[in-house]
């Protein structure tokens, strides 16, 4: 059983994993053993996982989901297999318990009066500079 939060916990049974060759460390060894994890986690028969929640779930897991909403994970940064299997299954649960967080809410905000003025002056000093930088006329 792992557990995500208060309302979600889930089964080992509903998470796929299959072993995959890895590239990266190992050296002859990555020929040889399938050392990299591929997580296969269902979102359909999860009933806590829908509308806003599956929204958000499936921003963050991006393109790590598919169309029927299987969320897939590849790990391969470690040498065994007990390194990227607990990796993967760290980064799944991160991934959803993400998901119940509620984002908050952006408030509008507008730039003080002083801060205006300070813009403005600020402009009023560069054109200033700038102004300073033109050729001077041969006249007198």
């Amino acid at each position: 059983m792992i557990y995500i939060n208060s309302q979600l916990s889930l089964n080992e049974d509903d998470i796929q994993e299959s072993f995959i060759h890895a590239s990266g460390p190992g050296g002859q060894n990555v020929n040889k053993v399938a050392t990299a994890v591929q997580l296969r986690f269902s979102t359909s028969p999860v009933p806590i996982l829908t509308g806003i929640i599956y929204k958000r779930l499936k921003g963050l897991a991006g393109r790590r989901m598919t169309a029927e909403g299987v969320i897939i994970i590849t790990a391969r940064r470690y040498r065994t297999r007990e390194q990227n299997r607990a990796d993967a299954q760290e980064r799944l649960v991160t991934i959803l318990k993400k998901a119940f967080i509620k984002p908050k809410p952006r408030k509008k905000t507008r730039p003080s009066k002083a801060s205006k003025e300070r813009r403005l002056k600020q402009k009023k000093h560069k054109g200033e500079q700038k102004s300073l930088r033109k050729r001077v006329k041969d006249g007198d």
